[in-house]
């Protein structure tokens, strides 16, 4: 089974040193996502329909809503990852257009060879977990060195969301999609339906699925999904609810529905990811 040795969170996201053993669903987030092999065998990712290999030279990259999904080799020994969940709003405090990094092809590709900078930086941060998991500071100024680093690297930093022409086409969501979206934000937990989203969008099934993935670049299942994982990831660390109890306001009939959903996107466990998380405190 797959474990978190060390997740970090604050103002900047999550960071999660995670020791891999199983395949992850076909998922997204809301933020720019960074995954860099820290230890162990070699690895894959699939980002959108392209084969992503993670090892000590290459990192995966994918963009904010993008859909991807980690295959587990079973014939190779696990994977140690440093994955970066980065918050647009906090890359934005560095250069005001990098809040590009919360939109669609800010990582020009999925996967590029990284810089010896960038592999000691990540291997300081994995390590400054480990042994020092309540020195935040620490670990959130490595974090900043090593964004810095990936961005510079591999994506056209410079230029990136400094035309207004372009920031407002790429902020473009068809009006029918973006009522869809709303009803979806106002209660994530709530039995919507995908009829009803299309009812209210006034498209039929399968105008609604097209326009809305063109739009997004998810599915709206994938969509919701990723609301709910926020959600779920926010209780789980914040709250001392049961999980049970946060299983059935996120809408789940039974906790172990809950408990596979919340492994099936985030590796482990929820017990796991809240133990981990609070390991800091």
């Amino acid at each position: 089974m797959s474990d978190a040795l060390r997740i970090a969170h604050g103002a900047f996201g999550r960071v999660a040193l995670l020791d891999m053993d199983r395949s992850l669903v076909r998922h997204a987030h809301p933020h720019c996502h960074v995954l860099l092999k820290v230890g162990g065998d070699d690895t894959q990712f699939l980002v959108g329909d392209r084969v992503a290999p993670l090892t000590d030279e290459c990192a995966v990259l994918v963009n904010a809503w993008e859909p991807h999904a980690y295959v587990h080799n079973p014939a190779r020994q696990n994977a140690l990852i440093l994955a970066l969940y980065i918050e647009p709003d906090w890359l934005v405090s560095f250069r005001p257009n990098w809040s590009a990094s919360g939109r669609s092809g800010f990582f020009e590709h999925s996967a590029g060879a990284i810089s010896q900078r960038i592999r000691c930086v990540a291997l300081d941060l994995a390590s400054e977990m480990v042994h020092a998991p309540g020195a935040g500071n620490r670990q959130e100024d490595l974090l900043s060195d090593l964004m810095v680093a990936v961005i510079e690297r591999f994506t056209p930093w410079r230029t990136i969301g400094s035309s207004l022409r372009e920031m407002a086409r790429s902020n473009a969501v068809d009006w029918r999609v973006r009522r869809a979206i709303a009803l979806m934000r106002q209660n994530p937990t709530a039995p919507l339906g995908i009829e009803r989203l299309c009812r209210e969008a006034g498209m039929s099934r399968s105008h609604f699925f097209r326009v809305f993935e063109e739009s997004t670049g998810v599915t709206p299942h994938v969509f919701l999904n990723v609301l709910k994982v926020e959600m779920a990831v926010g209780a789980v660390i914040d709250s001392d609810d049961s999980f049970a109890a946060i299983g059935e306001r996120l809408g789940f009939g039974a906790p172990s529905h809950f408990t596979r959903f919340f492994r099936d996107h985030c590796s482990v466990s929820p017990r796991e990811f809240r133990m981990v998380a609070r390991l800091g405190r």
